[in-house]
């Protein structure tokens, strides 16, 4: 569903104190912008807010970042981050693609990707947040102990990310196709898409897994115009 525009939205994130303004400067100093320096976890595609506002009030030991390219959608994260009223939570409103100008090497712990879209059709599958140039500009992002945690409704995309794990070499650390019905569940965080989905009794795939160390897999640069 496209949305309507909202001509408040980018005044409001040009001002608001928790989207960072040029966050490339902040590049390798991620920890001196928050109060206390701690495990860098990161929401690729934070959509509405609801998981990272949750996430930074349950986890006041770690610091959170959420990334949104759409100022609408940012405008309603931002809004529930502010109510938390939380030193520990920040939001970047970029495109996922520019992660490599603003983190450094081994400066992020977590990654999560929450309900990406599948990008269904086969001449798309170089957009799907999985794809393998995507994998290892994370793997370069991430700390030697980062992780990174994929939930979907989407099976196509689950049984798709599960392919391009194995070929780049990740490690398949946890996995389940029924996520609220499995052990994994007990420390989930939902979003809004995943109490949409499960109120209709459909089901959340789930998988967290680690980037190869030391790589065993051909160094892919990533660039823009690849996807």
């Amino acid at each position: 569903m496209r949305l309507r525009r909202n001509p408040k939205a980018i005044p409001f994130l040009m001002e608001n104190p928790l989207v960072v303004k040029d966050p490339e400067q902040w590049r390798g100093k991620w920890q001196t912008l928050f109060p206390n320096p701690q495990p860098l976890f990161v929401e690729l595609g934070t959509g509405k807010g609801q998981f990272l506002a949750k996430a930074a009030s349950l986890h006041p030991d770690k610091n959170w970042i959420g990334v949104e390219r759409v100022e609408e959608v940012l405008l309603k994260a931002v809004q529930k981050g502010e109510a938390t009223e939380c030193t520990n939570i920040r939001y970047l409103w970029i495109d996922v693609k520019k992660l490599p100008e603003i983190f450094a090497p081994g400066e992020v712990s977590r990654f999560f990707l929450h309900f990406s879209d599948p990008w269904p059709k086969k001449r798309h599958t170089k957009r799907r947040l999985t794809y393998r140039v995507f994998l290892n500009m994370y793997k370069d992002i991430l700390a030697p102990d980062g992780d990174l945690i994929l939930k979907t409704d989407s099976e196509g995309l689950y049984t798709f990310s599960l392919e391009e794990f194995t070929e780049m070499g990740w490690e398949i650390v946890e996995q389940t196709t029924d996520l609220h019905h499995s052990p994994y569940n007990e420390h989930n965080i939902t979003t809004e898409y995943e109490d949409k989905f499960v109120s209709q009794g459909m089901p959340i795939y789930y998988v967290r897994v680690k980037p190869p160390r030391p790589s065993s897999n051909p160094s892919l640069t990533f660039h823009s115009n690849q996807v």
